[in-house]
C-alpha cells in the first residue's frame, strides 16, 4: 500500500451526490462563466490592458472598412450624379422623311422592367418674350418646351424657387436658370408672352446638369401647350433612369419599346463615362483595410494570450487547491476559457461601440453618409471573441494539466 489518498469529489452546495469521482460534477455554463469572471474581478488592472488591446483591434477593424465604405458611397453619390443610370432617347434628326416619337413614349419606356422613371420634353417651336411689344423676331435664345409633371425626377432637377408645373392646362410656366436670366425674371410671380398668350411664372430651375438643355428652356404644361401654343403631343426627347446594373440592356430595347414601327430611326444615348469610373471603383478599397484590420485584431489577441499565460503562473496555488477539492480537469479548463472569452467579448463590444463612434464623427467631419459594412460591426466583435477563444486553449490546457501535488509544491 502506498498511503494514497483519494482525491475528494468536488460538489457545489445543493448538488446531489452522483459519484465518488470529479469526474461525475456538474457545473452549468452559467456557473463556469462566474468562476472565470471572478479572475477578471480580481484582476482588473490586467483584465483592463488586455481588454484595450482587444478593444483597439476591434476598433481598428470597424474604422478601417467604416471610413472606406462612407469614402466609397460619397464616390458613387458623385458619380451618379453624372448620371450613370440615364438614357436619352429622340428620334433620328436627319431622317427622311422627318419621324417623331410617339405620343405616349415616355409611358411605353416606363413599362420595361429595370426603368424606373421616364419623362418626357416636346418643342412646342412658340417665341417668348417679355412683353406683347417687343420684336417677335428678337430671340433671347430661349426654346418653350411642353413638359410633363414628373420631368425633375427623371432629370435629377431641383426648384431654386416657387412649384414646378401640375397637370392641368393653367397657363404657368417654369424658366430653367439662364431663360430666368434672359428674360428678367429669377423669382416666381412675374408674366411672360407665349405665342400669342400671357404665362405666369410660377417657379424657377436651379441648373440641371444632366440636361443642360433645360436651362435655356421655359417648361409649359403639356395640356396647357396643346391648348394654347398648337402643340402636336408628339415629344422631342424622353429622359429615362434604369437600373445600373442593366442600363446596358435596357438601351438594347429602348428603340423597339418606344417606336416599334420605326426602331432603326430613333436614338438612344450611350451610357454615361461615369459608369465604367463606378464600376471600376466598386471594388478598389476592401482588401488592403481588412488586411489592417486582421493584424491589428491579431496583436490583441496576442496580449490576451500572453495576459492568460500569466494569469495561469500566478494562480497555481488557486488551480491546486480546486483540483485538490475534487474539481477536474474540464472544470479548470473551462475557468480559464471562459475568462479569455469573456475578456475578448469585453474589449470587442467596446471597440465596436469606439470604432462606430469614431467613424461616424469623422463621416460627418467630411460631410460623408454614415455608413457601416454590414458585417463591420458584428464581425468586429465575433472575430475578438474568436481571437480570445483561440488565445485561451493553450493557457486553458496548460492550467488543466497542473496536477494539485506540482501546482501546491510550487507555491
Amino acid at each position: 500500500m502506498s498511503g494514497h489518498v483519494p482525491e475528494a469529489p468536488y460538489r457545489r452546495p445543493g448538488t446531489r451526490r452522483s459519484g465518488s469521482r470529479g469526474r461525475h460534477i456538474r457545473l452549468s455554463p452559467l456557473d463556469i462563466l462566474r468562476i472565470g469572471l471572478l479572475g477578471l474581478r480580481t484582476r482588473r488592472a490586467r483584465a483592463a490592458l488586455s481588454a484595450l488591446g482587444v478593444s483597439i483591434g476591434t476598433a481598428t477593424l470597424v474604422v478601417v472598412t467604416g471610413v472606406p465604405a462612407a469614402s466609397r458611397q460619397d464616390l458613387m453619390d458623385q458619380l451618379t450624379a453624372l448620371g450613370t443610370n440615364m438614357l436619352r432617347v429622340e428620334a433620328q434628326a436627319d431622317a427622311d422623311p422627318p419621324v417623331v416619337l410617339p405620343q405616349r413614349a415616355d409611358a411605353m419606356a416606363a413599362r420595361i422592367g429595370p426603368v424606373t422613371a421616364a419623362s418626357a420634353v416636346g418643342n412646342t417651336h412658340a417665341v417668348v418674350r417679355r412683353s406683347d411689344r417687343t420684336d417677335p423676331n428678337d430671340a433671347l435664345g430661349v426654346s418653350v418646351l411642353a413638359a410633363r409633371p414628373d420631368l425633375l425626377g427623371s432629370v435629377g432637377g431641383e426648384l431654386r424657387s416657387g412649384r414646378f408645373l401640375g397637370r392641368g392646362d393653367l397657363p404657368v410656366a417654369v424658366l430653367g436658370s439662364r431663360a430666368a436670366v434672359r428674360l428678367g425674371l429669377d423669382r416666381p410671380g412675374g408674366e411672360i408672352y407665349i405665342g400669342e398668350r400671357w404665362f405666369t411664372v410660377v417657379g424657377v430651375l436651379e441648373p440641371v446638369p444632366l440636361a443642360a438643355d433645360l436651362d435655356r428652356a421655359v417648361l409649359v404644361g403639356w395640356s396647357a401647350a396643346r391648348a394654347a401654343l398648337g402643340f402636336d403631343g408628339h415629344p422631342t426627347v424622353v429622359y429615362v433612369k434604369a437600373r445600373e446594373d442593366l442600363i446596358e440592356a435596357v438601351r438594347e430595347v429602348l428603340p423597339a419599346t418606344v417606336h416599334p414601327e420605326l426602331p432603326g430611326l430613333v436614338q438612344v444615348s450611350r451610357p454615361s463615362d461615369a459608369l465604367a469610373a463606378k464600376r471600376a471603383t466598386g471594388n478598389s478599397f476592401s482588401a488592403l483595410f481588412l488586411a489592417l484590420a486582421g493584424v491589428a485584431l491579431l496583436v490583441g489577441g496576442v496580449g490576451v494570450a500572453n495576459t492568460m499565460v500569466v494569469s495561469v503562473l500566478e494562480r497555481r496555488r488557486e488551480i491546486g487547491l480546486r483540483r485538490a477539492l475534487g474539481a477536474g480537469r474540464r472544470h479548470i479548463r473551462g475557468q480559464f476559457l471562459a475568462e479569455s472569452i469573456a475578456l475578448s467579448a469585453l474589449g470587442g463590444a467596446t471597440g465596436t461601440l469606439l470604432g462606430m463612434a469614431v467613424t461616424a464623427a469623422y463621416d460627418s467631419w467630411q460631410d460623408w453618409p454614415v455608413v457601416f459594412p454590414p458585417l463591420a460591426p458584428v464581425g468586429g466583435f465575433l472575430g475578438a471573441v474568436a481571437v480570445g477563444a483561440a488565445a485561451g486553449v493553450l493557457p486553458a490546457l496548460r492550467a488543466a494539466r497542473l496536477t494539485p501535488t506540482e501546482s501546491l509544491a510550487a507555491v
